[in-house]
């Protein structure tokens, strides 16, 4: 052997000793692995293993809860929450493991365009939460999950939806996106209605679909149902008749509110122009508006029952008291209070029934403004209905310290104070229910409440007649008559006040405020049309057919016997005053 051959061998001692080594290496890598997967005390052991393999998996969800239903008296649903489903995004995940094709696909499901999607998911690359599509139906979000995308997934929500569309829009309002309560009864009772949402842990794979439940954390409670004081049928047809009025006279707006005598609960309120909830894509802002108890008039001749009624509290006259109105007008001060007409001589009754300025005037003016106006107080002018209700106005009813004479004539019909439609409605209810004035209420009410008297008895009694002459063959509203049912009401021809102070000559509402049958009242009505300009305007044409078709509808819902034998029919023989302005 050379030395060259020499030098190449490898002692034997090296050679096992690397064999060795090289033997051992995957005994020491299988017992470390062991170790770790065992032993729960080892770093990075099975417990580290365990939690980031959970933290990658395993995921805390929320459970939504349900909002609670709204419905009308009866149970019928103006309210409902539905099971949506809303697609969201991981997109760090989307962008990285996504391919063009996926995303593709994607838009197309999502019908947007590509770019438009590829700018929102480079736009939010750093973020790892983005909606992709709010509130699709099941189904349709479901097509868009089954493309098995990386980083998208869905989640379940809850959809307001409202059965009875523009019908109850404004009463009962809407919710934003998030299903909370941003109009109406919606907003006014947000906190009752809502649920208290839950979690629960679930295992999701690495394109985010939850593939397992694994434990309940919190479980979700539904919010309270609300029940309504309205009755749908009744608001139908209410909607049905002012709809009707406001695009045959080219009005503004209207507002219809029917009142249970018995119990002060509001049956009906709708309003014109009305609004879908369920597609507010084309919403005009003004349409929002429950016009009913937002909205304030200066009420105009509806309220001249209320200073007659003064005036029979006050001693000084009598129903049969007569009223010259000779020559058809009345120079107050500066100003000139007309007539339609000369009516000459006039009773009470026949000062209603012929809404006569110059009779109610003449009147006014011999009586003590400060007991008028307190009058007009308790029948609830000037002050809050107190529903809760966002929005709701308690109008105005000024106290003068000193009262001019032509504030003080001028007030007596209607002009000088102000109200909304449901205040109306609050104060023919005292009139209605003989003098007792009982709280209107948006909700259910138990039993009828007693209520306060403010009104004597048999002077209500008499200003109920008078009304119901107002209605006859002669008087204003004798459109507002009801076939099988008598009826008492005032009409109102209003004009409207302008910026500079004073009031538009051509501009007018024309209103209607009454109850039925005269005997035993059951309901109250108050029809309101604002700026009608095809036609007529007079309360008694634009608004008095309202208040009958609505009333009468209402009436033969509730089955209420009819009082009369046939419709105009004489109820009972009141006083001669009475019938003297029926005739």
């Amino acid at each position: 052997m050379t030395q060259q051959q020499s030098q190449k061998l490898i002692p034997r001692w090296r050679y096992f000793l690397v064999m060795s080594g090289l033997f051992s290496l995957p005994i020491l890598l299988a017992t470390h692995i062991a170790q770790l997967q065992i032993m729960p005390d080892e770093e990075f052991g099975v417990d580290f293993l365990q939690d980031e393999g959970d933290a990658r998996s395993i995921r805390r969800v929320p459970i939504p809860a349900y909002r609670g239903l709204i419905t009308d008296r009866n149970g019928e649903p103006l309210a409902v929450s539905t099971p949506v489903t809303s697609l969201i995004a991981n997109p760090k995940l989307v962008n990285k493991l996504a391919s063009e094709e996926d995303l593709i696909k994607l838009s197309n499901a999502l019908e947007v365009s590509f770019p438009q999607l590829s700018a929102r998911l480079k736009r939010y690359r750093k973020k790892s939460f983005m909606y992709l599509a709010r509130q699709l139906p099941v189904n349709e979000a479901q097509r868009v999950l089954d493309l098995g995308i990386s980083g998208i997934e869905g989640r379940q929500e809850f959809k307001r939806f409202y059965p009875a569309g523009e019908v109850t829009s404004q009463l009962v309002g809407f919710t934003n996106i998030d299903e909370v309560g941003i109009e109406g009864m919606e907003l006014a009772y947000n906190e009752w209605l809502t649920g208290k949402a839950g979690s629960k842990k679930v295992i999701k794979d690495n394109k985010g679909r939850v593939i397992k439940d694994i434990s309940l954390i919190k479980p979700a409670h539904a919010g309270e149902n609300l029940r309504l004081s309205i009755d749908l049928r009744i608001q139908y047809a209410a909607h049905r008749a002012l709809k009707k009025a406001v695009d045959k006279h080219n009005a503004k707006s209207g507002s219809v509110v029917v009142l249970d005598v018995e119990t002060g609960e509001v049956l009906a309120m709708v309003n014109q122009p009305s609004f879908n909830p369920n597609d507010r894509s084309k919403l005009i802002p003004g349409s929002v508006r429950n016009r009913a108890m937002t909205d304030i008039m200066e009420p105009g001749s509806t309220v001249k029952p209320f200073t007659i009624l003064a005036a029979l509290e006050s001693g000084k006259f009598e129903p049969n008291t007569t009223i010259d109105t000779h020559p058809g007008y009345l120079k107050v001060d500066y100003k000139e209070l007309k007539d339609q007409r000369n009516y000459g001589l006039l009773d009470l009754a026949g000062i209603i029934s012929k809404s006569s300025n110059v009779g109610t005037s003449k009147i006014a003016l011999q009586l003590n403004p400060n007991e008028t106006r307190e009058l007009f107080e308790r029948v609830g002018f000037g002050e809050n209905v107190g529903s809760g209700f966002p929005g709701e106005t308690s109008g105005s009813l000024p106290a003068h310290r000193r009262w001019d004479s032509v504030t003080q004539a001028t007030f007596s019909f209607g002009y000088g104070l102000s109200a909304s439609t449901l205040q109306l409605a609050r104060a023919y209810g005292v009139l209605a229910s003989n003098g007792v004035r009982k709280e209107v209420s948006l909700l259910p009410v138990d039993s009828a409440p007693e209520g306060v008297r403010i009104i004597d008895e048999e002077i209500a009694d008499e200003m109920r007649y008078m009304l119901h002459a107002a209605t006859g063959k002669k008087g204003t509203g004798n459109r507002a008559t009801i076939k099988g049912y008598s009826v008492g009401g005032k009409t109102g021809t209003l004009h409207k006040p302008n910026s500079a102070g004073g009031y538009h000559e051509r501009v007018y509402m024309s209103a209607f405020a009454g109850f039925s049958p005269i005997d035993n009242p059951r309901l109250v009505t108050v029809v309101v049309v604002d700026e009608p300009s095809q036609g007529d305007y007079f309360g008694g044409v634009v608004a008095a057919p309202v208040f009958s078709e609505v009333t009468g509808n209402a009436l033969r819902l509730m089955q209420v016997t009819p009082d009369q034998v046939k419709a105009n029919g004489p109820i009972v023989k009141r006083s001669d005053a009475v019938l003297r302005g029926e005739s």
